[in-house]
Protein backbone atom coordinates (compact mmCIF):
# COMPACT_ATOMS: atom_id res chain seq x y z
CA UNK A 1 0.00 0.00 0.00
CA UNK A 2 2.94 2.66 1.20
CA UNK A 3 4.22 1.39 -2.20
CA UNK A 4 0.89 2.37 -4.27
CA UNK A 5 0.79 5.66 -2.55
CA UNK A 6 4.42 6.31 -3.49
CA UNK A 7 3.67 5.84 -7.16
CA UNK A 8 0.39 7.95 -7.41
CA UNK A 9 2.28 10.66 -4.94
CA UNK A 10 4.87 10.79 -7.50
CA UNK A 11 3.01 11.28 -10.61
CA UNK A 12 0.43 13.93 -11.87
CA UNK A 13 -2.66 12.58 -9.67
CA UNK A 14 -0.88 13.88 -5.95
CA UNK A 15 -0.86 17.45 -6.33
CA UNK A 16 -4.18 17.50 -8.13
CA UNK A 17 -5.83 15.02 -5.45
CA UNK A 18 -3.97 16.61 -2.47
CA UNK A 19 -6.07 19.60 -2.41
CA UNK A 20 -9.42 18.15 -2.94
CA UNK A 21 -8.68 15.64 -0.19
CA UNK A 22 -7.98 18.59 1.96
CA UNK A 23 -10.71 20.38 0.89
CA UNK A 24 -13.24 17.60 2.04
CA UNK A 25 -11.83 17.06 5.67
CA UNK A 26 -12.44 20.71 6.94
CA UNK A 27 -16.22 19.64 6.45
CA UNK A 28 -16.06 17.76 8.83
CA UNK A 29 -15.09 19.86 11.84
CA UNK A 30 -17.28 22.37 13.48
CA UNK A 31 -17.07 25.84 12.15
CA UNK A 32 -15.88 26.86 16.25
CA UNK A 33 -12.57 25.21 15.50
CA UNK A 34 -11.37 27.72 13.49
CA UNK A 35 -7.63 27.29 14.32
CA UNK A 36 -7.35 23.29 13.01
CA UNK A 37 -9.91 24.19 10.08
CA UNK A 38 -6.89 27.02 9.38
CA UNK A 39 -3.91 24.45 9.83
CA UNK A 40 -5.33 21.94 7.86
CA UNK A 41 -5.66 24.39 5.22
CA UNK A 42 -2.01 25.84 5.38
CA UNK A 43 -0.23 22.28 5.66
CA UNK A 44 -2.16 20.86 2.84
CA UNK A 45 -1.52 23.60 0.29
CA UNK A 46 1.99 23.23 1.50
CA UNK A 47 2.06 19.59 0.87
CA UNK A 48 0.85 20.53 -2.61
CA UNK A 49 3.51 22.97 -2.74
CA UNK A 50 6.56 20.46 -2.21
CA UNK A 51 5.21 18.04 -5.02
CA UNK A 52 6.50 20.11 -8.22
CA UNK A 53 10.25 20.22 -7.49
CA UNK A 54 9.99 16.38 -7.90
CA UNK A 55 8.74 16.42 -11.74
CA UNK A 56 11.13 19.55 -11.93
CA UNK A 57 14.04 17.57 -11.59
CA UNK A 58 12.69 14.59 -13.72
CA UNK A 59 11.75 17.04 -16.65
CA UNK A 60 13.23 17.00 -19.58
CA UNK A 61 14.07 20.24 -21.22
CA UNK A 62 15.57 19.17 -24.21
CA UNK A 63 12.24 18.25 -25.51
CA UNK A 64 8.84 20.23 -26.08
CA UNK A 65 6.60 17.18 -25.80
CA UNK A 66 4.26 16.90 -22.74
CA UNK A 67 6.14 14.62 -19.91
CA UNK A 68 4.40 12.53 -17.53
CA UNK A 69 1.57 11.82 -19.60
CA UNK A 70 -1.42 10.24 -17.75
CA UNK A 71 -4.89 8.42 -19.59
CA UNK A 72 -7.91 7.91 -17.98
CA UNK A 73 -11.04 6.78 -20.07
CA UNK A 74 -14.02 9.22 -18.19
CA UNK A 75 -16.56 8.97 -21.06
CA UNK A 76 -18.11 5.39 -22.98
CA UNK A 77 -16.75 6.56 -26.56
CA UNK A 78 -14.28 5.80 -28.36
CA UNK A 79 -10.81 8.42 -28.23
CA UNK A 80 -12.61 10.20 -25.52
CA UNK A 81 -9.93 10.33 -22.37
CA UNK A 82 -8.81 11.84 -19.55
CA UNK A 83 -5.07 13.11 -20.70
CA UNK A 84 -2.87 15.05 -18.28
CA UNK A 85 0.83 16.19 -18.60
CA UNK A 86 2.90 19.13 -18.28
CA UNK A 87 5.48 20.38 -20.85
CA UNK A 88 7.95 23.46 -20.22
CA UNK A 89 4.74 26.00 -20.11
CA UNK A 90 2.27 24.02 -17.63
CA UNK A 91 5.27 23.18 -15.44
CA UNK A 92 5.36 26.55 -13.94
CA UNK A 93 2.37 27.40 -14.05
CA UNK A 94 1.72 24.50 -11.61
CA UNK A 95 5.01 25.55 -9.53
CA UNK A 96 3.15 29.72 -9.70
CA UNK A 97 -0.35 27.84 -8.36
CA UNK A 98 0.96 25.99 -5.58
CA UNK A 99 3.37 28.79 -4.44
CA UNK A 100 0.65 31.40 -4.35
CA UNK A 101 -1.98 29.55 -2.38
CA UNK A 102 -0.40 28.94 1.25
CA UNK A 103 0.33 32.73 0.49
CA UNK A 104 -3.15 33.33 0.39
CA UNK A 105 -4.01 31.53 2.99
CA UNK A 106 -1.96 32.68 5.36
CA UNK A 107 -2.46 36.16 4.32
CA UNK A 108 -5.96 35.53 5.17
CA UNK A 109 -5.20 33.89 8.60
CA UNK A 110 -6.56 36.49 10.68
CA UNK A 111 -9.74 37.34 8.72
CA UNK A 112 -10.71 33.45 8.87
CA UNK A 113 -13.10 33.32 11.88
CA UNK A 114 -17.00 33.48 10.86
CA UNK A 115 -16.59 31.59 7.22
CA UNK A 116 -13.14 29.72 7.98
CA UNK A 117 -14.60 26.53 6.93
CA UNK A 118 -15.78 28.14 3.65
CA UNK A 119 -12.69 29.84 3.19
CA UNK A 120 -10.52 26.99 3.39
CA UNK A 121 -12.39 24.62 1.21
CA UNK A 122 -12.93 27.75 -1.99
CA UNK A 123 -9.54 27.91 -2.05
CA UNK A 124 -7.72 24.03 -2.17
CA UNK A 125 -11.05 23.37 -5.03
CA UNK A 126 -9.62 26.57 -6.64
CA UNK A 127 -5.99 25.40 -6.22
CA UNK A 128 -7.63 21.85 -7.32
CA UNK A 129 -9.27 23.16 -10.28
CA UNK A 130 -6.28 25.86 -11.61
CA UNK A 131 -3.86 22.63 -11.82
CA UNK A 132 -5.71 20.67 -13.45
CA UNK A 133 -6.27 23.34 -15.92
CA UNK A 134 -2.39 23.54 -16.30
CA UNK A 135 -2.31 19.82 -16.62
CA UNK A 136 -4.70 19.38 -18.95
CA UNK A 137 -4.19 17.58 -22.81
CA UNK A 138 -7.90 17.95 -23.80
CA UNK A 139 -9.65 20.89 -25.18
CA UNK A 140 -12.72 19.49 -24.34
CA UNK A 141 -11.84 19.01 -20.19
CA UNK A 142 -10.04 22.26 -20.37
CA UNK A 143 -13.12 24.05 -21.40
CA UNK A 144 -14.98 22.30 -18.28
CA UNK A 145 -12.12 22.80 -15.85
CA UNK A 146 -11.72 26.46 -16.79
CA UNK A 147 -15.48 27.62 -16.83
CA UNK A 148 -15.68 26.10 -13.15
CA UNK A 149 -13.11 28.06 -12.02
CA UNK A 150 -15.12 31.31 -11.08
CA UNK A 151 -17.02 28.76 -9.17
CA UNK A 152 -15.62 28.95 -5.67
CA UNK A 153 -16.02 33.05 -6.17
CA UNK A 154 -19.41 33.41 -6.38
CA UNK A 155 -19.71 35.15 -2.86
CA UNK A 156 -18.38 38.07 -4.48
CA UNK A 157 -20.96 39.97 -6.78
CA UNK A 158 -18.38 40.84 -9.35
CA UNK A 159 -17.93 37.25 -10.00
CA UNK A 160 -21.27 36.74 -11.51
CA UNK A 161 -20.39 39.16 -13.66
CA UNK A 162 -17.09 37.25 -14.86
CA UNK A 163 -19.41 34.29 -15.00
CA UNK A 164 -21.67 34.96 -17.45
CA UNK A 165 -19.15 36.85 -19.74
CA UNK A 166 -16.91 33.49 -19.84
CA UNK A 167 -20.45 31.73 -19.92
CA UNK A 168 -21.31 33.59 -23.29
CA UNK A 169 -18.02 33.36 -24.62
CA UNK A 170 -17.57 29.94 -24.11
CA UNK A 171 -20.72 28.71 -25.69
CA UNK A 172 -18.83 29.23 -28.91
CA UNK A 173 -15.92 27.74 -27.96
CA UNK A 174 -17.61 24.57 -26.81
CA UNK A 175 -19.51 24.41 -30.38
CA UNK A 176 -15.82 24.76 -31.47
CA UNK A 177 -14.40 21.28 -29.65
CA UNK A 178 -17.33 19.83 -30.40
CA UNK A 179 -17.54 20.64 -34.59
CA UNK A 180 -13.27 19.25 -33.73
CA UNK A 181 -14.13 16.09 -32.12
CA UNK A 182 -17.18 15.47 -34.89
CA UNK A 183 -14.19 15.91 -37.56
CA UNK A 184 -11.25 14.26 -36.35
CA UNK A 185 -12.94 12.33 -33.57
CA UNK A 186 -10.95 12.38 -30.79
CA UNK A 187 -10.01 14.98 -28.63
CA UNK A 188 -6.45 14.43 -28.05
CA UNK A 189 -4.55 17.52 -28.12
CA UNK A 190 -1.39 15.38 -28.75
CA UNK A 191 -3.47 14.24 -31.62
CA UNK A 192 -5.15 17.64 -32.38
CA UNK A 193 -1.61 19.37 -32.69
CA UNK A 194 -0.47 16.95 -36.14
CA UNK A 195 -4.15 17.86 -37.46
CA UNK A 196 -4.46 19.86 -40.45
CA UNK A 197 -7.60 22.06 -40.51
CA UNK A 198 -8.33 24.07 -43.58
CA UNK A 199 -7.97 27.75 -43.58
CA UNK A 200 -11.62 28.63 -43.52
CA UNK A 201 -12.60 26.26 -40.66
CA UNK A 202 -9.63 27.56 -39.03
CA UNK A 203 -11.17 30.97 -38.50
CA UNK A 204 -14.16 29.48 -37.62
CA UNK A 205 -12.70 27.79 -34.73
CA UNK A 206 -9.85 30.19 -33.47
CA UNK A 207 -12.57 33.26 -33.55
CA UNK A 208 -14.59 30.60 -31.39
CA UNK A 209 -11.91 30.09 -28.69
CA UNK A 210 -11.01 33.88 -29.00
CA UNK A 211 -14.29 34.64 -27.52
CA UNK A 212 -13.68 32.72 -24.46
CA UNK A 213 -9.90 33.72 -24.06
CA UNK A 214 -10.66 37.47 -24.44
CA UNK A 215 -12.70 37.28 -21.06
CA UNK A 216 -10.06 35.75 -19.53
CA UNK A 217 -6.92 37.88 -20.78
CA UNK A 218 -9.20 39.93 -20.38
CA UNK A 219 -9.25 42.64 -23.33
CA UNK A 220 -11.12 45.79 -24.26
CA UNK A 221 -14.03 45.72 -23.82
CA UNK A 222 -14.49 42.55 -22.16
CA UNK A 223 -12.78 43.24 -18.93
CA UNK A 224 -15.24 45.34 -16.91
CA UNK A 225 -15.62 42.47 -14.74
CA UNK A 226 -11.99 42.94 -13.29
CA UNK A 227 -11.76 45.67 -11.46
CA UNK A 228 -14.86 45.10 -9.86
CA UNK A 229 -13.47 41.80 -8.60
CA UNK A 230 -10.64 43.21 -7.37
CA UNK A 231 -12.66 45.48 -5.42
CA UNK A 232 -15.09 43.62 -3.70
CA UNK A 233 -12.32 40.29 -3.09
CA UNK A 234 -10.24 39.74 -0.35
CA UNK A 235 -6.44 40.49 -0.44
CA UNK A 236 -5.92 37.06 -1.03
CA UNK A 237 -8.89 37.12 -3.36
CA UNK A 238 -6.83 39.62 -5.57
CA UNK A 239 -3.38 37.80 -5.41
CA UNK A 240 -5.48 34.89 -6.97
CA UNK A 241 -7.33 37.31 -9.66
CA UNK A 242 -3.78 38.81 -10.61
CA UNK A 243 -1.38 36.58 -10.17
CA UNK A 244 -3.12 33.31 -11.58
CA UNK A 245 -6.62 33.68 -12.83
CA UNK A 246 -5.60 36.35 -15.37
CA UNK A 247 -2.66 33.91 -16.80
CA UNK A 248 -5.39 31.65 -18.07
CA UNK A 249 -6.52 33.80 -21.37
CA UNK A 250 -2.95 34.07 -22.18
CA UNK A 251 -2.24 30.13 -21.40
CA UNK A 252 -5.11 29.47 -23.73
CA UNK A 253 -4.07 31.44 -26.47
CA UNK A 254 -0.77 29.73 -26.13
CA UNK A 255 -2.00 25.90 -25.31
CA UNK A 256 -4.74 25.71 -28.49
CA UNK A 257 -5.17 28.68 -30.56
CA UNK A 258 -1.84 29.50 -31.77
CA UNK A 259 -0.16 25.93 -32.38
CA UNK A 260 -3.50 24.60 -33.46
CA UNK A 261 -4.96 27.27 -35.75
CA UNK A 262 -1.33 28.80 -37.63
CA UNK A 263 -2.77 30.40 -40.68
CA UNK A 264 -5.89 32.18 -38.43
CA UNK A 265 -4.13 33.10 -35.65
CA UNK A 266 -1.23 34.73 -38.49
CA UNK A 267 -4.74 36.35 -40.27
CA UNK A 268 -6.17 37.69 -37.12
CA UNK A 269 -2.76 38.82 -35.67
CA UNK A 270 -2.88 42.58 -37.26
CA UNK A 271 -6.67 42.30 -35.43
CA UNK A 272 -5.15 41.72 -31.95
CA UNK A 273 -2.37 44.11 -32.31
CA UNK A 274 -5.09 46.97 -32.70
CA UNK A 275 -7.39 45.64 -30.00
CA UNK A 276 -4.51 45.00 -27.45
CA UNK A 277 -3.15 48.58 -28.47
CA UNK A 278 -6.17 50.43 -27.40
CA UNK A 279 -6.47 47.98 -24.12
CA UNK A 280 -2.95 49.35 -23.19
CA UNK A 281 -3.87 52.81 -23.90
CA UNK A 282 -7.02 53.10 -22.36
CA UNK A 283 -6.27 51.00 -19.22
CA UNK A 284 -3.24 52.44 -18.69
CA UNK A 285 -5.00 55.98 -18.84
CA UNK A 286 -7.49 55.08 -16.41
CA UNK A 287 -5.44 53.29 -14.09
CA UNK A 288 -3.80 56.92 -13.72
CA UNK A 289 -7.28 58.33 -12.30
CA UNK A 290 -7.39 55.85 -9.50
CA UNK A 291 -7.03 56.34 -6.10
CA UNK A 292 -8.40 53.00 -5.10
CA UNK A 293 -5.00 50.59 -4.99
CA UNK A 294 -7.50 47.28 -5.63
CA UNK A 295 -8.44 49.06 -8.76
CA UNK A 296 -5.14 50.59 -10.11
CA UNK A 297 -4.09 46.95 -9.51
CA UNK A 298 -6.96 45.64 -11.74
CA UNK A 299 -6.27 48.33 -14.13
CA UNK A 300 -3.03 48.22 -15.04
CA UNK A 301 -2.92 44.47 -14.86
CA UNK A 302 -5.38 44.67 -17.94
CA UNK A 303 -2.53 46.88 -19.81
CA UNK A 304 0.35 44.21 -18.81
CA UNK A 305 -1.83 41.08 -20.24
CA UNK A 306 -2.65 42.94 -23.36
CA UNK A 307 1.41 43.47 -23.73
CA UNK A 308 2.04 39.81 -23.21
CA UNK A 309 -0.91 39.28 -25.85
CA UNK A 310 1.02 41.21 -28.29
CA UNK A 311 4.21 39.57 -27.55
CA UNK A 312 2.85 35.84 -28.09
CA UNK A 313 1.11 37.18 -31.61
CA UNK A 314 4.49 38.59 -32.57
CA UNK A 315 6.14 35.04 -31.89
CA UNK A 316 3.67 33.57 -33.93
CA UNK A 317 3.98 35.76 -36.54
CA UNK A 318 7.71 35.55 -36.61
CA UNK A 319 7.42 31.98 -36.84
CA UNK A 320 4.75 31.83 -39.42
CA UNK A 321 6.05 34.63 -41.82
CA UNK A 322 8.63 33.35 -44.57
CA UNK A 323 12.23 35.14 -44.16
CA UNK A 324 13.06 37.53 -46.99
Amino acid sequence: MLEHFCECYFDLSGPILCPVLGSITPLFIPNSSIRPIRLIGLCVSLITFLYPPVPRIQFDPSTAKSQFVESLRWLPYENIHLYMGIDGLSLFFVILTTFLIPICISVGWSGMRSFGKEYITAFLIREFLMIAVSCMLDPLLFYVLSESVPIPMLKIKAAYQFFLYTLLGSVFMLLAILLILLQTGTTDLQILLTTEFSERRQILLWIAFFASFAVKVPMVPVHIWLPEAHVEAPTAGSVILAGILLKLGTYGFLRFSIPMFPEATLCFTPFIYTLSTIAIIYTSLTTLKQIDLKKIIAYSSVAHMNLVTIGMFSRAAAVRSPIL
